[in-house]
């Protein structure tokens, strides 16, 4: 019996995941693609993201909206998966994007459950990072990783973000590098070498420029993954065998912002870039109704940067509405910074 092959998407906030994804399906050349999103929020972003110019017949999307799916594997990937095998002849890969908040080993691990072994195995798990931020510290508190790099590897897990972003690493079959392009040769070879230290032996690293990437770079690889995890060393496992217990840091939160009104994007930017110097906001993602336009505005924001753009016009009857989600550490109310 074939098995339907899975590749999961997994990276820190804001490194490109979803783009990566919605340029999958757009160009998946007759391929049938199943996708499961993973919000972190109230509300679809990632979802509407990777519909946004997919026809319906290309677009098989399944969003878990509970938090994170690492921690919802029996409430929400079991069941979303045996959904998917009983519609398998429909089914030619199913495509994961987890949350930036998630680790991907629990998902190669459910794998191997009885009820999914015989149908479902994983082609490959790719994750993305942000070369610009891995220079800079965005990922993370810079000073506080330099310190735990220079005195004990071991000690890496000690910071949540930087627990995540390591386990990521640790499990990847194939990292794909972002924003290469804003680096020069000696920070773009610290970036390559920290990825090599921190991933399995023979780790394949590829250059991406706005999630645009061959198909055939990243479907068909065939790795087996649930067949390999004594080699996909997770930082957080016995926290999670012994303590069956995972908050990701319970400072972390998401605020969700909703609003009818319009806004000026420069100033509404002005405004958060205020926030984040105040706050400690890690990815600010959503849509922005702007006045007298017909389309609607992505929005973006990662630490202090932002990239905004229109994406598809409003449609007939859908409420315009500005709509954001925004995650953080001990974050408060931010609607009034919106309206």
């Amino acid at each position: 019996m074939k098995k339907i092959p899975i590749t999961i998407i997994t990276g820190f906030l804001g490194v490109g995941k979803t783009t990566l994804v919605h340029n999958m399906i757009k160009n998946a050349n007759g391929k049938k693609i199943a996708v499961l999103v993973n919000e972190f929020g109230e509300i679809g972003i990632d979802g509407e993201l990777i519909k946004a110019g997919c026809g319906d017949d290309e677009c098989n999307l399944i969003e878990l909206a509970n938090g994170c799916i690492c921690c919802t594997v029996q409430e929400e990937f079991l069941p979303a998966m045996l959904n998917l095998i009983e519609r398998k002849n429909e089914i030619d890969h199913i495509v994961i994007e987890t949350s930036g908040l998630a680790m991907p080993k629990p998902l190669v691990r459910a794998v191997n459950w009885p009820d999914l072994k015989p149908h479902i195995t994983i082609d490959a798990v790719i994750t993305v990072v942000d070369a610009v931020g891995m220079i800079t510290g965005e990922l993370c508190d810079r000073e506080r990783v330099q310190q735990q790099r220079l005195a004990d590897d071991s000690l890496d897990h000690e910071t949540p973000i930087e627990e995540l972003f390591l386990d990521q690493l640790s499990c990847a079959d194939l990292v794909l590098v972002s924003k290469t392009d804003l680096l020069d040769t000696e920070k773009l070879a610290e970036v390559k070498d920290f990825i090599v230290k921190k991933s399995r032996a023979n780790i394949k690293i590829i250059p991406v420029e706005n999630g645009i990437i061959d198909n055939e770079l990243l479907l068909g690889i065939e790795a087996g993954s649930e067949d390999d995890l004594d080699n996909r060393h997770s930082i957080h496992e016995h926290h999670h065998e012994h303590h069956h217990a995972h908050d990701h840091d319970n400072d972390i939160n998401t605020i969700v912002v909703e609003t009818t009104e319009t806004a000026d994007i420069k100033e509404l930017v002005k405004a958060l870039k205020t926030r984040v110097q105040q706050e400690e906001i890690y990815r600010i993602k959503g849509f922005v109704n702007i006045p007298n336009k017909p389309m609607r505005m992505v929005l973006q924001g990662v630490g202090e940067r932002f990239d905004y753009y229109f994406d598809r016009a409003w449609k007939e009857g859908e409420t315009r509405k500005t709509s954001l989600v925004v995650i953080g550490r001990n974050l408060k109310s931010i609607t009034e910074t919106v309206l």
